[in-house]
């Protein structure tokens, strides 16, 4: 799968892909908000490994797909939609960034065309996600592809030793559509 914007190429990940990621993904800002308090380079195969595996699976209800960078060819982090439910036609996004491509819209404009992957291509009727309260650049992301704040759940998981609250997030297809 190959999705286009402006400035992104978003496509299916490949066993190479494991080198750039393992470069954000060690990177402690990058994991200030993750379970994780580093990464190996297994860890991070093993993590690519499942998006390939997920490229397998018929039908297919997983998308994650490599964020790279248009002007540089570089890979900045990644991008996906997850169906939960086929029936009620819902589904899941998340994101994340290469924390030197943090501020510039990248994972705002990755979002976007996850969401509409989602819309119409998917047939999706519901799409939300979820972030840490705290992550207020993502708490921007969420609202500035069109998803309204659903929730406040407090002290919903323990990182590292901290409670954080989480903030959920959700769109309809036909706010999409208004749009």
């Amino acid at each position: 799968m190959i999705l286009e914007t402006h400035r992104l190429l978003m496509r299916d990940f490949v066993e190479a892909d494991w080198q750039a990621v393992f470069a954000y993904q060690s990177a402690p800002l990058y994991l200030r908000y993750n379970y994780w308090t580093h990464r190996t380079q297994k860890d991070v195969c093993k993590f690519i490994q499942m998006f390939i595996d997920q490229q397998k699976e018929q039908p297919r209800t997983k998308f994650q797909l490599a964020i790279i960078l248009k002007e540089e060819n570089q890979l900045i982090g990644n991008c996906g939609i997850r169906v939960n439910d086929l029936e009620m036609r819902e589904a899941n996004i998340g994101y994340e960034l290469n924390t030197h491509y943090w501020g510039k819209g990248y994972a705002t404009e990755a979002a976007q065309a996850i969401l509409k992957l989602g819309f119409e291509e998917l047939g999706m009727h519901r799409i939300w996600s979820w972030c840490v309260a705290q992550n207020l650049a993502s708490v921007r992301v969420l609202e500035k592809i069109g998803m309204r704040c659903e929730g406040h759940l407090r002290e919903k998981e323990l990182i590292k030793g901290r409670w954080y609250d989480y903030f959920l997030y959700a769109t309809l297809d036909h706010e999409w559509k208004a749009k």
